[in-house]
Order: structure tokens, then C-alpha cells, then sequence
């Protein structure tokens, strides 16, 4: 995934056009995300510049849609990077119809919905900010604090659980003998942290209605290639002696027979 932060292009870039061949996913991001995220702190930038017009993302549109569909873009509707109380953040998903009325309009299209739109800054919002946002055609929300705190969570709960075993690698409550290489293993308590993350994940799934949209398939072995990779059925013994026959034949020039 390409990401471009705060930028509108005035027209089809370079790396644009490199990446539309190999049916990469480009997805720009235009105006302005509240909050810090990488570095990047926009706790204090003005409020009006948290909205994307129209317009702006239109002109997105019209430079890229010659190129190709395989894009994406999140405009700015009062999103922020983090979490933050309720009142602090004023949210406006609604705009995004009408960036969607815009771009319909401008291309005669019988789509309701013909930008692709993605929502920056999810966590922390309500059920029915998500679900307006989802009904104006976004079709991704990053959840980036949310997760991060779910990973976390899984972690804290783990050592909370697990306090008196995590407090020397010998001795606890079993005994002053008693190892703890169990309790502080990082496979053990990662995944803990993955499994916090995980059922998080699944409830995202929930509130932008993709849960159970397409069933579970478990492919057969072998029946998916692997960067076009075929395996090829080998005989360990015969390989092994074919090339000791050609470790020999090099030692002993080109004309050597080893039979």
C-alpha cells in the first residue's frame, strides 16, 4: 500500500504510473489528519483544514482515473490519529456524500457511489459515524490506536494474571525452585497479545458489516502456486547420486566418466 500524506496531486506522477501496471493499490491521502501519528503532530492545526471539499477530491479523481482504477482516497472529514474524549473531535462522515454527489454529477454516472473512499483516524468513533461513513462508499477504515491498544491489553492482562510467576525467572508461588521460563516465553505472552488484537479486529469487522461476507474456504495442498512456482517430484536417492556423479565429473574434467 502506497500512501501519500496530505498531498493533491496536479497531475498523474512518475511513481503513479510505475505502480498501475503491476496492479498495485495506490491510496492518497488529501487534507489534513488531526492528532500525531509517525511523528507527524497535527494536534494544534486549524480546525477547517480537517474537512476536504469536493473539489479537492475530484481532482484527485480526474488525475488518476486515466491511469487506472486500482485507487483509493481518504479525504479529510475531521478524522484524527488517536483517541480522543467525546466532544474533542467533531467527526463529520456525512461529507462524504457529498463528495460522492459531486463526483457523480461530474461524470454523468449512474453509480451512486463512484469513488472509492477511505476513513482515516476509526478508532474511537461511534457505531453510527462508522455506518455513515460505510453507506457514503468507504470501503476501508484504519484502526490503527484501537489495535494498539488491543495488543497491549492482551499483554497487560496476561501479566496481571500471571504477576507472581513473572517476577524472576526461579521461584513462585509452586516453590522457590520453580521455573517461570513458561510464564515469560515471548511466544506465550505475544500471543496473548495477538489473540486481545485479533477478536478486536473481529469486532471492526462487525461495525463495517464484512462480517461473514464471503465463507471460509480452505484451499487444497499444492492446488495454489506460489509466485508461479511449481514443486518438481524428486527422488532423494537418485538426486543424491546424480550429483555426486556431477561433483566428480567436474573434478575430473569434462571428459570424465565416473560409471
Amino acid at each position: 500500500m502506497f500512501r501519500s500524506h496530505n498531498y493533491v496531486p496536479p497531475y498523474p506522477t512518475k511513481h503513479t504510473h510505475n505502480i498501475a501496471p503491476m496492479k498495485i493499490w495506490l491510496e492518497m491521502e488529501i487534507g489534513i489528519t488531526g492528532g500525531e501519528e509517525d511523528g507527524v503532530n497535527n494536534e494544534d492545526v486549524d480546525p477547517e483544514k480537517l474537512y476536504t471539499s469536493p473539489e479537492q477530491v475530484y481532482a484527485v479523481y480526474e488525475a488518476l482515473s486515466p491511469i487506472g482504477d486500482m485507487f483509493s482516497i481518504a479525504a479529510a472529514f475531521g478524522n484524527v490519529h488517536g483517541v480522543y474524549k467525546p466532544g474533542n473531535v467533531s467527526l463529520q462522515p456525512a461529507r462524504l456524500l457529498k463528495h460522492q454527489e459531486y463526483a457523480k454529477d461530474k461524470l454523468k454516472s449512474d453509480d451512486d457511489k463512484p469513488i472509492y473512499l477511505v476513513m482515516h483516524g476509526g478508532s474511537g468513533s461511534t457505531d453510527d459515524e462508522i455506518k455513515t461513513a460505510v453507506t457514503a462508499g468507504v470501503v476501508k477504515m484504519n484502526v490503527d490506536t484501537d489495535t494498539q491498544w488491543s495488543y497491549w491489553d492482551g499483554t497487560r492482562q496476561f501479566v496481571a494474571d500471571n504477576h507472581d510467576y513473572l517476577q524472576g525467572q526461579i521461584g513462585n508461588p509452586k516453590g522457590p525452585d520453580a521455573p517461570n521460563k513458561k510464564f515469560y516465553d515471548p511466544r506465550v505472552w505475544i500471543r496473548k497479545a495477538e489473540e486481545s488484537m485479533g477478536e478486536r479486529c473481529g469486532v471492526s469487522m462487525t461495525k463495517l458489516g464484512c462480517k461473514d461476507t464471503f465463507p471460509t474456504k480452505k484451499p487444497e495442498s499444492g492446488s495454489l502456486p506460489v509466485y508461479n512456482f511449481a514443486p518438481v517430484a524428486h527422488n532423494p536417492i537418485k538426486d543424491a547420486v546424480e550429483g555426486a556423479k556431477q561433483a566428480i565429473g567436474g573434478l575430473l574434467g569434462k571428459g570424465g566418466n565416473c560409471n
